[in-house]
């Protein structure tokens, strides 16, 4: 029996209870604590117990192609003043209020000695944090709904200086890690308040992977956004299966309108927190690069939002190896997990006037109690990293991993572009990838700064005679050079052009930095006047 397979004999199932679970040979079925010899046998995988069995009735999924049919009973839409989408008469029932099921962080439990283990944890973790059996357990359970991503090694690291190794969440179904702990949490749930329903009102990773997941489980979703909220993103919601109701012009309508239906109907009104049971599912990503990674040296996990990702891994990975290093990365414009340190409490709202479009989860939530003091244990380091660094890591992803990811995404590889992690050099890296959301208007501006800040475009400004012939000798002087013109403007009605002299503005794309260098040369030699515009 290897490693993973005694983390999952020493889990229990729904009542507590030990389970006995059987698979049979012809399913599709690759749980994640198997080996390769284990993968490729015919063998059927079978664990034993005292009583109990459970089995796995139906392939792994990830999702069907195209719109779902929404789950609600036409009977439920005068609940949302939606009597027009109905035929005839409105029924409706008497509900009670049902508040949100408290969810309590265990108690840990005694460390026990396991055969074929490669690492034992010398961690003891107070009552109010994390325990590793929970995390396996959450892995059991989302495997059949949540895909094990790749963490395959990349090729900037040879332009670095480290063996990187990305660990791909954002090729989930939503695009984003946060389906891990959606997934956990809404299992989780009783029955009674699965039958009833979910509401959610802010758009955001967390959001989305609620409205497929709640879907893919048969349970009503709903979801409230504002009425100016993106159209291409509400058409997101509804082809994932959920009902989308526009109130309001502002997120706080929506959130308001959103909690005054959970009270008056019972429904369940998730936010994204740092609860135990959506804390375990997020810490599924360190047993997977764990197992990935061998003779790992370190790990780069974003730090945004409730830093939910950040303690979950962390929790993993140290309980798995103590030796690996965790570090967390976050927004220089809003450094809410480095400034709770540095006060030695999570702070709720830090002040901060940051692009919410352009960093939406990182910087959408205050600091959880249970993540803070997970990550003051467990985090060996945070780093903030500038705006510049990040989209300049968008586009390394484009360039060498053929993947757009959105700004939350590239914090990992922008810390090691900005150089703040010297003490990498050389050593086995995972930066996880957590997610791609990112709108196509929002993708075209992000890269044309990108390659302005990486010294790919530039933008010059030369004045030159007005006499014929002037302009040809600039344009055949890029040529030569094998620079691609972008743009030109000739102004001669300048204020700071001199008496027959024209300013021409130009914008330019070179290979690299060096070519670049190389155009400045030439250019200052040849014109005095050269000036080049400040990034």
């Amino acid at each position: 029996m290897n490693f993973a397979a005694q983390i999952f004999y020493a889990n229990y199932i729904g009542d507590g209870s030990p389970k006995r679970v059987e698979f049979s040979d012809n399913e599709e079925y690759d749980p994640f604590w198997q080996s390769k010899e284990e993968r490729l046998s015919p063998k059927k995988i079978t664990t034993s117990a005292q009583d109990g069995h459970c089995e796995k009735k139906c392939p792994v999924s990830n999702g069907a192609v195209g719109r779902r049919p929404t789950l609600i009973c036409p009977e439920r839409l005068k609940d949302f003043g939606a009597e027009e989408y109905l035929n005839g008469d409105v029924k409706f029932s008497e509900s009670k209020v049902a508040k949100a099921p408290e969810i309590q962080l265990m108690c840990p439990v005694k460390p026990s000695k396991k055969c074929g283990s490669v690492c034992t944890s010398t961690i003891n973790l107070p009552a109010e944090y994390l325990r590793f059996e929970e995390i396996s357990m959450a892995a059991f359970k989302i495997q059949p709904g949540v895909q094990k991503t790749p963490c395959t090694y990349s090729r900037l690291s040879k332009q670095y200086g480290m063996e990187i190794f990305m660990k791909k969440e954002h090729l989930n179904y939503t695009g984003s890690v946060k389906e891990r702990g959606v997934l956990h949490l809404l299992t989780s749930l009783k029955p009674d308040q699965q039958r009833k329903g979910v509401i959610v009102a802010t758009d955001c990773n967390f959001s989305l992977a609620v409205a497929y997941h709640a879907a893919e489980l048969r349970i009503p979703v709903f979801v409230i956004m504002p009425a100016n909220s993106s159209q291409s993103r509400l058409r997101m919601y509804r082809e994932y299966g959920a009902m989308v109701i526009s109130y309001g012009s502002t997120a706080h309508d929506s959130q308001h309108h959103a909690h005054h239906l959970a009270n008056e109907n019972g429904y369940l009104c998730l936010e994204e927190d740092d609860s135990a049971v959506y804390l375990a599912g997020l810490g599924t990503v360190g047993m997977e690069i764990y197992e990935q990674v061998p003779k790992l040296d370190a790990v780069i996990i974003p730090a945004g939002g409730q830093c939910g990702l950040l303690a979950g891994a962390a929790a993993a990975i140290k309980h798995l190896n103590p030796n690996i290093s965790v570090i967390g990365v976050e927004p220089e414009e809003f450094p809410l997990l480095l400034q709770s340190l540095k006060t030695d409490s999570p702070i709720k709202d830090l002040y901060g006037n940051p692009n919410r479009k352009l960093y939406r989860d990182l910087v959408a939530h205050s600091m959880g109690t249970n993540s803070f003091q997970l990550a003051k244990k467990l985090v060996n380091k945070v780093v903030t990293v500038r705006e510049e660094d990040a989209l300049v890591a968008m586009l390394r992803f484009q360039e060498y991993e053929r993947s757009m990811v959105d700004m939350e995404g590239a914090m990992g590889l922008a810390a090691i572009i900005a150089g703040l992690l010297p003490e990498l050099k050389g050593k086995r890296v995972t930066i996880v990838v957590s997610s791609a959301n990112m709108e196509l208007d929002l993708v075209r501006h992000c890269v044309d700064r990108a390659l302005f800040l990486d010294d790919r475009v530039s933008r010059f400004t030369v004045h030159i005679g007005e006499w014929p012939g002037e302009l040809a000798k600039l344009l055949d002087m890029l040529a030569r050079e094998d620079i691609r013109l972008l743009d030109i403007c000739n102004r001669r009605y300048s204020d700071k052009a001199d008496l027959f002299k024209t300013q021409v503005e130009c914008v330019v794309e070179t290979r690299d930095k060096t070519q670049n260098c190389q155009l400045r040369r030439t250019l200052s030699e040849r014109y005095p006047t050269l000036c080049w515009m400040d990034r």
